[in-house]
């Protein structure tokens, strides 16, 4: 019998609706079994686990934390929850565990110390918003979080633009949501009017928004998106 417990890579909602509705019932029952959770956020994650059928059974829950700021150290202490056969859940902010993700790390330290992985099946925003847009599906890239200031910002958007012309590849990108606006107005002011510019917006609730045209289409009209969660995609 392994030393170690599993590791299930639980998905979380995009946003606040049931969890029924975008989760799938295995994985929802999965959640049952689970008393242990790695987490990127305590709070967020709790409510979560109560609307999905926890609720009254939390407190009897161990969480620990993992995000951007867990110090290596702490990460590898992590391991020590899955001592015993004990079975381990990570779950994300929103969307999928690891992708763009700090649970990365853990997924790391697992398999470094033969701990079985198991993904579960979820929404991701990053997919759900290539499927929706129309570009290429075939060849694509996911180029992360956009730089913050300026000059970076838009030197980054020339690159990708470049690459994607090059290769005919789908560029992805996401940003903190209270810069969407910004990094928007730098698109439209340097990519190609040609250029095709998809803009996703709170992907799987009550007021998504997906629509590609040209960067000069765009600029007809341009949309406020705020600060909601959004993914973009260019294909030059």
């Amino acid at each position: 019998m392994s030393k170690y417990g599993r590791l299930f890579l639980i998905p979380a909602p995009l946003g606040d609706g049931e969890p029924s509705e975008v989760i799938p019932a295995p994985v929802l029952e999965r959640l049952q079994s689970l008393d242990r959770f790695v987490v990127e956020e305590v709070r967020t994650a709790r409510r979560y686990l109560s609307r999905a059928g926890l609720k009254g059974h939390i407190q009897e829950l161990e969480f620990r934390t993992l995000n951007e700021h867990t110090p290596p150290r702490e990460a590898e202490g992590l391991i020590g929850l899955f001592e015993d056969g004990h079975d381990v859940g990570y779950i994300s902010e929103a969307g999928l565990p690891a992708v763009a993700d700090p649970g990365a790390l853990l997924v790391e330290l697992c398999h470094r110390h033969s701990i079985e992985v198991i993904p579960l099946v979820g929404p991701s925003s990053l997919m759900l918003a290539l499927m929706a847009s129309g570009l290429n599906g075939q060849s694509f890239a996911f180029a992360g979080y956009i730089p913050a200031k300026t000059e970076e910002r838009r030197k980054a958007i020339r690159e990708l633009e470049k690459r994607s012309a090059s290769l005919h590849q789908t560029q992805i990108l996401i940003e903190t949501p209270y810069r969407n606006d910004a990094l928007l107005a730098d698109m439209l002011q340097i990519l190609n009017p040609r250029t095709r510019l998809c803009i996703a917006v709170n992907l799987t609730c009550p007021d998504a928004f997906v629509r590609t045209l040209s960067a000069g289409e765009w600029k007809k009209a341009v949309p406020v998106i705020g600060k909601r969660p959004c993914v973009f995609l260019i294909l030059a």
